[in-house]
């Protein structure tokens, strides 16, 4: 029996669909744990594919799975208890800026923007989640310079990939669509540095504080340590140098991760990552993966890396497999540590996962908003 069509809204069935696949594709670019006074694993803050950042509380995910809001057959829609709207385009990091009382969250994204809130802000909202988006206005935005060309004509403003920070110094630094590394004075919102020699667009950075230090990572293939008070590149390295013979093979850099002394580093470059031994500027292993590495991250003396399939895998030091545990997002983009041990991988389809120190999942939700 035909349905009565006298009232069919085609425009809002095609909005309906758009808004649905926008809901599947949506991706968690990066996750990060907020700062806490007891020292646990409270909250997490998800920066995500439609510009937005949300902070999730770990407890209510939970205490919702354990109330039967989330089974086997279907995800827990979490909601957030904090929403921005932080960037026009893709949100692809975020990062906190340790200023004691006055703790800044800080994001970057595709619109080439730079932007921190206040924590306490965020934690302290009481409006409804269905007013927040640009509820609180942010009290850093930086945006990356264009550049003149032919004819007065400005260039496009260049993304901004990752950000790192330096409490003491009271800088920002950003992995630019440009080639460009750039680093920013937070107190005066200007550009101290830029650091040139990437011969194309940045994917990460790391800041190496104890020696005043970046490394940053981009699509030429390689990583470059920078010295922060010349602008200089002090080293190359070249992870898939070998590889880079053979013809029409190639990769970039794509994601690196610095061990909290700050002594051993890893790079991934497509299918493989590689380990360095700054202090001695020894390289020390390469392992092949099975699929591209999307991000990684030193957990003690050991590495754990996501990629483009639904694992997290921890690594020792020379690249040798320890563990292997199934995730939610079918291809992981971030995985975060808290220092208690336990993880949280964020990836496509807006899922984030978040896994003990022991390998048992806690609670796996899907990012809900307005």
């Amino acid at each position: 029996m035909l349905g009565d069509a006298t009232n069919w809204d085609e425009d809002a069935y095609r909005e309906s669909l758009y808004k649905e696949r926008e809901v599947q594709t949506r991706t968690v670019f990066r996750t990060a744990w907020a700062p806490s006074l007891s020292g646990c694993p409270e909250s997490i803050v998800v920066a995500s594919s439609d510009g937005s950042i949300a902070s999730y509380s770990i407890a209510s995910c939970i205490s919702k799975l354990h109330s039967g809001y989330g089974n086997t057959k279907s995800l827990l829609a979490a909601e957030p208890h904090c929403f921005l709207q932080g960037h026009d385009g893709p949100t692809y990091d975020v990062k906190f800026f340790d200023a004691g009382d006055n703790t800044l969250l800080l994001s970057c994204g595709d619109d080439g923007h730079i932007r921190g809130w206040r924590w306490n802000e965020c934690t302290d909202i009481e409006v409804p989640i269905y007013l927040q988006g640009s509820h609180i206005e942010p009290v850093m935005d930086l945006m990356n310079p264009q550049y003149k060309g032919p004819w007065g004509a400005l260039s496009p403003i260049p993304e901004n990939n990752a950000i790192a920070t330096n409490a003491q110094s009271g800088s920002i630094f950003s992995a630019a669509g440009d080639s460009c590394a750039y680093c920013w004075d937070l107190e005066s919102g200007k550009i101290k540095m830029v650091f040139k020699g990437h011969s194309d667009y940045l994917h990460c950075i790391v800041a190496r504080n104890t020696v005043n230090q970046i490394i940053t990572g981009s699509e030429d293939g390689t990583a470059r340590i920078w010295d922060c008070k010349t602008g200089k590149c002090i080293q190359l390295l070249d992870p898939a140098k070998d590889n880079k013979k053979q013809k029409g093979n190639f990769s970039c850099v794509r994601c690196i991760a610095l061990d909290a002394s700050e002594s051993w580093l890893a790079c991934a470059d497509g299918r493989s990552f590689s380990v360095w031994n700054l202090p001695a500027s020894d390289f020390i292993s390469r392992t092949l993966t099975r699929s591209s590495m999307q991000d990684m991250v030193f957990c003690d003396n050991q590495i754990l890396g996501v990629g483009a399939e639904p694992l997290l895998t921890r690594f020792d030091i020379h690249g040798s497999i320890l563990s292997e545990i199934q995730c939610a997002p079918q291809s992981a983009f971030s995985v975060a540590v808290h220092p208690s041990g336990v993880a949280a991988v964020g990836g496509y389809g807006g899922l984030v996962d978040v896994i003990s120190q022991f390998g048992s999942h806690l609670c796996t939700f899907c990012c809900q908003y307005r």
